[in-house]
């Protein structure tokens, strides 16, 4: 969720496409748990200039020619830190994410160095960042309840590591076998959870999950072969057919 573009005008955005979805899904998630509320829109600004803020620094860390990100850097600190002043004057128990947010974006930031590239703990890391919209859209939503936030929560982590495992099986893991069965094995058993505590819809929903972490290497691998490989961006399109289903299983029959 780091990578920048290059060229002038060009710092101002990570061209990292998954990095929206991470952002969007959550966020939503709480908003099924809660319903909407104006203050959303104040939430999810906030959340984006947050991500952008981290991005940059994280590549202004890496960058050997920082000038460029110096100006994108000042801009986004600033307004993260107006736009937080402000929602947390008006939901006070938003301040509490700070405990989640902090040590881990000094645990990301640490980890941004020249010539590196983000691992898997450091993209675990920023799932955590992320399912902290679960609860505070949910809170903005007027909801309070400590055991539905939890399980908003836990739904959400679920599926957002094993996004994180799928696109790595396919991508980075590519060929990888041992890998792949680890992440269809984790889907596995979030089915299995679903099967156990929530209804249908998550169900069928944990399935078609546990199948695309299963299919999507298998898939990958014999096209490579073939010499027609799948590029990122088809990789893509089925993680955002995934988000989709996970949204609107949300607002269906959310607990």
């Amino acid at each position: 969720m780091t990578a920048h573009t290059t060229g002038a005008g060009h710092q101002w955005l990570p061209h990292q496409h998954g990095a929206w979805a991470m952002l969007a899904v959550p966020f939503l998630m709480g908003m099924a748990v809660g319903g909407p509320s104006p203050w959303h829109v104040l939430l999810a600004t906030t959340a984006v200039t947050g991500y952008l803020a981290s991005a940059t620094v994280q590549a202004w860390r890496r960058a050997r020619k920082r000038q460029p990100l110096d100006l994108p850097l000042r801009v986004y600190l600033v307004a993260l830190a107006v736009q937080g002043a402000v929602i947390a004057a008006v939901f006070p128990l938003l301040v509490a994410s700070v405990v989640v947010l902090a040590p881990t974006a000094l645990v990301v930031a640490a980890e941004a160095k020249p010539g590196s590239r983000r691992d898997l703990a450091n993209s675990l890391i920023q799932v955590v960042q992320a399912l902290v919209l679960v609860p505070a859209a949910a809170l903005v939503g007027g909801v309070t309840d400590p055991a539905r936030l939890a399980v908003a929560t836990a739904i959400a982590a679920v599926y957002l590591f094993g996004t994180v495992l799928v696109v790595r099986s396919v991508l980075r893991e590519r060929g990888n076998r041992r890998f792949a069965a680890r992440s269809t094995a984790f889907h596995a058993v979030g089915a299995a959870l679903a099967a156990l505590t929530l209804s249908a819809p998550w169900v069928v929903l944990g399935l078609g999950l546990t199948l695309r972490a299963w299919l999507l290497p298998v898939v990958v691998d014999r096209r490579a072969r073939a010499g027609r490989p799948l590029r990122p961006v088809h990789v893509g399109m089925v993680e955002a057919v995934a988000s989709v289903a996970v949204v609107v299983v949300s607002f269906l029959a959310m607990p």
